[in-house]
């Protein structure tokens, strides 16, 4: 199927509105435009040299930890939760009770992200992968009674109140399950000669089209890229996300996909697609030499506490997968005493490694800024 002449799908009348169905994807696709391959070279040659970062790196996973919460709390935020980046690293105690709803929609897509990427140690990218993870998604909060872990069994609906005034009405869900099988033998089949790149930009569309759990459906859907990165041997570990991408360019976003559904344009949608894997792809290796550079920095100037030093070396490994910490982080994490805790803490604020941020006399917080500060960018 070439791009220039892909026909989407139909709106199949239903009672009271029309649903879209769209077309199988698991078969050749081809394209003329010449835009589509600078930007597959572009976004290849941004990746090989993330995923480069992602072997060199020591202790790389301490980082990409940093990466899944970042990608959690931005993921999120698009549904609409208010979540800071720095509220998503405290405990529940330090939420709001008006806030620890959106905080455990977060906390339970960092769950997520870690089970699914563990996984596919296991198990292929699957539908069976999808539906255990959105199960972990939805645990404990608002969608809990939607299905969890499930395709859906009845209609649903993107944009407005109900069916009458929604912007976008996805298929019946009796074609959800062929529509999924579907899916999932294209991101297998051997025997069709498609780049990877242009598989999961299809594959994001088609997903989200489908629309094939209750709720949810969006941060599965920008999960699936990783996966499927991570699980055909695109990148070594999980440390590319697109949803600072979306975002940052959200009407955007939401345009390129209605424009292939309304007027068959997949052509802008993959070009869309690339360019945000390009830029994602090269914010995330200049971030990884940031980190680098600040680590090196870092670890120099912890070389003046003498006897401390190895303790202060633990301590740093932790504030790479934790920068927001409190002296029982460390008590319990490097089996020391609460003393030699609060030495070290004093010890990190005194070199500037560390600034508290309760101003309280217990339960006291203290951020990793200098390292935090490069995810917020």
């Amino acid at each position: 199927m070439k791009f220039e002449e892909f026909q989407a799908g139909r709106w199949q009348p239903r009672y009271q509105y029309k649903s879209f169905e769209p077309v199988l994807v698991n078969h050749e696709w081809t394209w003329e435009d010449s835009a589509i391959h600078c930007l597959l070279e572009k976004a290849n040659r941004a990746l090989g040299e993330l995923n480069a970062f992602s072997l060199i790196v020591p202790d790389i996973d301490l980082f990409i930890e940093m990466h899944v919460v970042k990608e959690a709390q931005t993921s999120s935020r698009i549904e609409g939760t208010q979540t800071g980046i720095d509220e998503a690293l405290m405990p529940i105690e330090q939420i709001s009770p008006e806030k620890r709803d959106d905080w455990r929609e977060v906390r339970n897509y960092i769950d997520a992200v870690n089970s699914a990427t563990a996984e596919l140690k296991n198990l292929p990218l699957s539908n069976r992968l999808l539906k255990q993870t959105h199960a972990i998604l939805m645990q404990g909060v608002r969608g809990e009674h939607k299905q969890p872990g499930e395709f859906r069994m009845s209609q649903n609906w993107i944009g407005g109140s109900s069916l009458m005034d929604a912007a976008f009405i996805p298929p019946h869900q009796d074609g959800v399950p062929e529509l999924m099988s579907d899916l999932e033998q294209f991101w297998h089949d051997e025997n069709i000669t498609v780049p990877h790149l242009i598989r999961i930009a299809i594959s994001h569309y088609q997903f989200e089209t489908i629309h094939p759990f209750l709720d949810g459906n969006g941060r599965i859907g920008r999960l699936l890229i990783p996966l499927y990165l991570v699980s055909h041997g695109l990148l070594a570990k999980p440390s590319l996300y697109l949803s600072d991408f979306f975002e940052r360019n959200r009407a955007s976003y939401y345009d390129a996909l209605m424009r292939v559904r309304i007027s068959n344009d997949m052509i802008h949608w993959v070009r869309f697609f690339l360019q945000g894997m390009a830029e994602t792809a090269t914010k995330g290796r200049d971030v990884f030499r940031q980190v680098l550079n600040m680590r090196n920095e870092v670890e120099q100037r912890i070389l003046s506490l003498g006897k401390r030093a190895p303790n202060a070396r633990q301590a740093l490994n932790l504030l790479y997968r934790k920068p927001m910490i409190a002296a029982a982080d460390l008590e319990q994490s490097l089996g020391i005493t609460h003393p030699t805790a609060n030495a070290l803490l004093k010890d990190f604020m005194r070199l500037d490694i560390l600034r508290e941020i309760t101003g309280s006399e217990r339960y006291r917080l203290y951020v990793f800024e200098t390292y935090l500060n490069l995810f917020l960018r």
